[in-house]
């Protein structure tokens, strides 16, 4: 029979976690310690290695729990059933919120998941990949020619180049919010959307999807 966990198991293993992001976030990976860690947690090291094997399964954890948060926001929206430019939107509005609360965690799958071991890195990729084609596939029920065209793609990454990258300058004390930047970029991708030609796309441009 497996051992019951105590009442305080889960609260002090998102501690742990958001501690390790703070830190992996500000430090990087490599130069973060499991002694930072658990200092930081304020917990003995042996704790630590009580709720995680290692710092790998720290990073892990971390990627694992902000993607697959980012694809609960995707089913949230779709199941709203909204006209095709208010789900874009909402999407949109959702996820730039969702990296605000998260901006530790975007920032450790962003540039930190490439120190997980291959299969774990593949394993969230797909995650990802799902979010970016939710995204694509949303984007094309508002220009569907743009499907047609193997533009959608393209022009989905280029959505998330806007909102991906906001943890390096924009400041909670700053004069844009998230959620005026939000709307902003709304705006801006729908200005801009309206202009894009269905043009016959290049057949050699296939662009790898990347952290959403």
């Amino acid at each position: 029979m497996a051992r019951k966990r105590a009442p305080g198991f889960e609260a002090q293993r998102e501690d742990i976690l958001a501690a390790a992001a703070r830190l992996f976030a500000e430090q990087g990976f490599p130069a973060t310690s499991m002694n930072q860690v658990a200092d930081a947690c304020g917990v003995a090291k042996p704790t630590l290695y009580h709720y995680f094997q290692d710092k790998q399964a720290l990073l892990a954890q971390i990627c694992d729990g902000h993607v697959h948060a980012l694809l609960a926001l995707v089913d949230e929206v779709k199941a709203q059933r909204l006209a095709p430019e208010a789900q874009l939107r909402m999407l949109i509005e959702r996820f730039t919120g969702a990296y605000a609360g998260a901006q530790a965690q975007h920032q450790v799958l962003t540039s930190d998941i490439k120190f997980l071991a291959d299969a774990e890195r593949e394993r969230l990729l797909d995650v990802e990949r799902q979010v970016v084609a939710e995204f694509a596939s949303a984007l094309s029920q508002v220009r569907p020619e743009l499907r047609d065209a193997k533009l959608h793609k393209p022009l989905t990454m280029l959505l998330f180049g806007m909102i991906n990258w906001t943890f390096t300058w924009l400041r909670p004390d700053g004069d844009l919010s998230h959620e005026a930047l939000a709307v902003l970029v709304g705006d801006l991708f729908f200005g801009g959307l309206g202009a894009v030609q269905a043009r016959s796309s290049d057949p050699h441009n296939n662009p790898e999807e990347t952290t959403p």
